[in-house]
């Protein structure tokens, strides 16, 4: 795939490709845009990760933190690894390591690393170990400024474990439903995905007294239509590793999950899930878009057409790269929060009251709203 294929008027300005054969490193820095600051994007370790991926993510990015009105850029990276690279600690480290090390002239100057897909705190402990600067990436554990400066409370790390993609999610969830003329307690929601997203959007949704109806792990989907008590789901997955485990409740296949008769579907989990093969049968009024990119972009119009709601990834998911600006800039986890919820509630509710008034998808009013900004610069 030549850069030609995707590059426009936005970007991108950088893309890296680094290798280092002695340990069998492959991977891609996609810098998006720095019109707005350093390129800040997470970084993901998985089998199949290319340039094209890194930099649909990446343009995600871009438009993610020019609304969310943070002073960044867009980026991503992405690291080649093998199920096997994944489950051992000492190489997963070595290839984080030799890929920070490679990019260190230029981070954090022009990127900024983060969490993503197989990276949590402890990657991005050793991410900013081989580079040295404390703003090399965010996501990094609560307890790194105990052991570099011995003061609780200066430069901690803010990790993404703490739940700020999902908490933002739900404040996303309640807007949409709010402007969709729906009570939140009263809506019913399935949500693809418990990992770090859909465990903590299912929590806090359970909290603003939402009915969570399904939810689905890799081993298929727990549905029951009278609700799930989502503290006891997170215990029988605890202790079993499977959703599907949970009683009382129905086991059905994953792609289900997009079929049943709920007020909100949460795609949380992987990329392309709403296709051509069940976009005519989701019967949601609301698509919230948690996971990045996981709508094909030629089945919003379907969606837009057939009148649900869809509030765009970067949009809806733009919790986790807030929360990184509040680490960033030296914030305690109760002001990042705080900050997540003002953020969140305030674009969802401007990119939906525009979208109404221009009377298009809101995918399209948000992409117009970040790229005045972007271009503003």
């Amino acid at each position: 795939m030549e850069l030609e294929d995707f590059a426009d008027e936005f970007g991108p300005e950088y893309v890296i490709e680094v290798y280092d054969k002695k340990i069998g490193l492959k991977g891609v820095l996609v810098i998006d845009s720095l019109s707005l600051g350093p390129g800040k994007g997470g970084i993901r370790m998985t089998p199949t990760v290319d340039v094209k991926e890194v930099f649909r993510l990446a343009r995600t990015m871009t438009w993610k933190n020019a609304l969310a009105e943070l002073p960044f850029g867009g980026a991503k990276a992405g690291i080649k690894a093998s199920p096997e690279d994944i489950r051992n600690k000492e190489r997963k480290k070595a290839l984080i390591q030799a890929f920070s090390e490679a990019l260190k002239p230029i981070v954090p100057k022009l990127y900024i690393a983060g969490p993503d897909v197989n990276t949590g705190e402890e990657e991005m402990k050793w991410f900013f170990e081989a580079n040295g600067d404390w703003k090399a990436c965010t996501g990094k554990p609560s307890n790194v400024c105990m052991k570099l400066f011995g003061k609780k409370g200066e430069k901690c790390g803010i990790p993404h474990e703490y739940g700020s993609t999902g908490f933002g999610v739900a404040h996303a969830t309640a807007v949409a439903v709010g402007h969709a003329g729906l009570d939140i307690k009263d809506a019913t929601i399935a949500i693809e995905g418990f990992g770090n997203v859909g465990t903590f959007a299912s929590q806090y949704l359970s909290d603003f007294g939402a009915k969570v109806v399904a939810l689905s792990d890799s081993k298929g989907v727990i549905y029951n239509e009278k609700g799930l008590d989502v503290k006891e789901l997170l215990k029988v997955k605890e202790k079993t590793g499977s959703v599907v485990n949970y009683k009382p409740g129905k086991v059905l296949p994953n792609k289900e999950i997009f079929e049943l008769p709920v007020d909100v579907v949460i795609p949380g989990a992987l990329p392309d899930v709403i296709t051509k093969e069940n976009v005519n049968k989701i019967k949601a009024k609301i698509i919230v878009e948690a996971a990045n990119i996981p709508t094909i972009p030629e089945m919003e119009d379907i969606l837009h057409k057939r009148n649900i709601l869809v509030v765009p990834d970067f949009v809806a998911n733009a919790g986790g790269v807030i929360s990184s600006y509040a680490e960033y800039k030296g914030d305690n986890p109760k002001k990042m929060f705080e900050l997540v919820e003002k953020k969140i509630k305030r674009n969802v509710k401007l990119v939906l009251d525009r979208a109404k008034k221009d009377n298009v998808k809101p995918r399209d009013a948000a992409l117009k709203i970040a790229q005045e900004r972007v271009k503003k610069v």
